[in-house]
């Protein structure tokens, strides 16, 4: 792997990056520096493939993303419920792991004050 530091590396490192972690990319373009953005690619898929399974076993309905984890995480803090509608298993036990980790986190009175706070702001949680 090259410096990450040197801009044109980076970039060619983000663009494979970026395609990396979109399931449904088409690699159809000229690549300017191919060995990082083959090195981002491969590192974006890697994670791709972390949290949503192997492509090869399909593309699920819904996308988790390190974004989704976190709200997931703050839905456990929270004492929240969550949805799990369209999920597949590899992704809920992924998911679990967040939730859970959360759910560790939760405090009453933290939850109580924050939920008054938004609703005080007029932001509804439920």
């Amino acid at each position: 792997m090259e410096d990450i530091f040197d801009p044109v590396y980076r970039q060619g490192f983000m663009e494979g990056y970026s395609l990396g972690l979109n399931p449904f990319c088409q690699l159809n373009f000229t690549v300017q520096n191919c060995q990082a953005f083959n090195s981002g690619f491969n590192s974006g898929r890697s994670d791709y493939e972390r949290l949503n399974g192997k492509i090869a076993n399909g593309i699920p309905s819904r996308i988790v993303t390190k974004k989704v984890l976190d709200e997931f995480q703050l839905a456990g803090m929270l004492g929240m419920n969550i949805d799990s509608e369209g999920y597949t298993p590899y992704q809920l036990n992924i998911i679990q792991e967040w939730y859970q980790s959360g759910i560790e986190n939760y405090d009453v009175d933290e939850s109580l004050y924050l939920l008054a706070i938004l609703e005080s702001n007029g932001i509804q949680t439920m």
